[in-house]
């Protein structure tokens, strides 16, 4: 079996793309990846289609090879849109070897552990703070506490027993504190003023409120401050009983700074590429769940990744705010690896969210129920895809 070409595929989805590539061969089997280049990294596209053509000809069974022999392509600009790529190439060559053995990525990764995946409401809220995507979604804007105490009671009903947040800004023009991704103020010196804290615990106050004791509530505060900041935050809303707080940050000695300061578990790392960028945070002991990016690492790399962390008692989950083909790639993984935590998955969406994949996620009582056809158990539907033009 060969590697005769690829295609790559894009739907909009409201306020970003879903983008998706599909491999084929000359067997006739074709493998899926899902992949994301609306949110820093633009041309990703662009890259994966030019390092497709260096493997023409290859069997695509050879996804280790293949994969190691881009990475050494592409050595000296490592990580970012290089690995994305890579990524994007490996998840789609997995799948074509799954389909190729009849049988599901999970058993290429060992055998499933778990055939029930507990779940997190990721972005809960953060979406219907902005109107573009409300509207997209044809939900509600969100404008008050009154909103984030009826979203909470949402969740619970749903079944989910956990939820994440960001943060929220309920002033004049209701919306998200993103400075740390220039789309608010407050940047680049990131600095925290004491109102933000104020309106976080309220923020927080409110969901446990409507999603009641028992929820397991995570605040993600992302890339949007600096140590001096995250220790302002955390040290502030310690005592709420937080599952735990989310933060980025390129150095893992002052994350571990953070972690020794509170008593709320850290969670970090979904902006880490490969085992290297991994091993300092490991090393540090800087977390005590590490999240990894599958669509960015690919799930070979994100084995390995999973395989350290558990050489130093570190549980992992999936960064996955993508789309459904995402959300199962990330379910073979977190099916597979020991040390598994809990998987991030957005609800509220695009309502052609479930049109454009034969298979929608299977959820009962806040878990997904793992998919068991060959590969990932799961193509696209490429009328629903060609429906939704991309956006921008």
């Amino acid at each position: 079996m060969k590697i005769t070409g690829c295609e790559t595929l894009h739907c909009g989805a409201g306020w970003r793309n879903f983008s998706f590539l599909k491999i084929q061969t000359d067997s006739g089997l074709t493998g899926i990846s899902e992949y994301n280049e609306s949110y820093g990294s633009k041309g990703l596209t662009g890259v994966i289609e030019a390092l497709m053509h260096t493997i023409e000809g290859d069997d695509p069974r050879d996804h280790h090879p293949i994969s190691q022999r881009l990475y050494a392509m592409t050595r000296q600009a490592p990580g970012g849109i290089n690995q994305q790529a890579i990524a994007a190439i490996e998840n789609a060559l997995v799948d074509i070897a799954g389909k190729a053995m009849n049988v599901p990525v999970y058993a290429l990764l060992g055998g499933a552990m778990r055939d029930r995946l507990k779940l997190y409401w990721s972005h809960c809220g953060s979406y219907l703070m902005n109107d573009k995507a409300a509207e997209a979604m044809e939900k509600p804007r969100m404008r008050s506490l009154d909103d984030v105490v009826a979203l909470g009671r949402r969740v619970r009903e749903s079944g989910f027993k956990a939820l994440k947040t960001n943060i929220f800004l309920f002033d004049r023009d209701p919306g998200m504190y993103m400075p740390g991704f220039g789309r608010t103020p407050g940047g680049p010196e990131l600095n925290v003023e004491k109102s933000i804290i104020d309106g976080l615990r309220t923020q927080l106050e409110a969901f446990r409120d409507g999603a009641g004791p028992d929820m397991g509530i995570h605040l993600d505060i992302n890339f949007n401050c600096k140590t001096e900041g995250y220790l302002q935050i955390t040290r502030a809303l310690d005592d709420l009983g937080l599952t735990w707080f989310e933060i980025d940050l390129f150095d893992p000695t002052a994350l571990r700074h953070i972690r020794n300061s509170n008593r709320t578990p850290i969670a970090s790392c979904e902006s880490l590429y490969g085992v290297r960028e991994f091993r300092p945070y490991f090393e540090n002991h800087s977390m005590d769940v590490a999240i990894i990016d599958l669509p960015w690492n690919g799930v070979w790399q994100s084995m390995k990744i999973a395989a350290m962390a558990e050489a130093y008692e570190i549980n992992v989950a999936p960064h996955n705010f993508y789309g459904h083909l995402s959300t199962i790639m990330s379910a073979h993984l977190c099916a597979a690896v020991p040390n598994f935590r809990i998987m991030e998955i957005d609800v509220d969406d695009v309502p052609w969210k479930d049109d454009i994949v034969t298979y929608v996620p299977e959820i009962e009582d806040g878990c997904l129920k793992l998919p068991k056809g060959p590969g990932w158990g799961v193509e696209l539907n490429e009328d629903a895809i060609r429906a939704h033009p991309p956006i921008g």
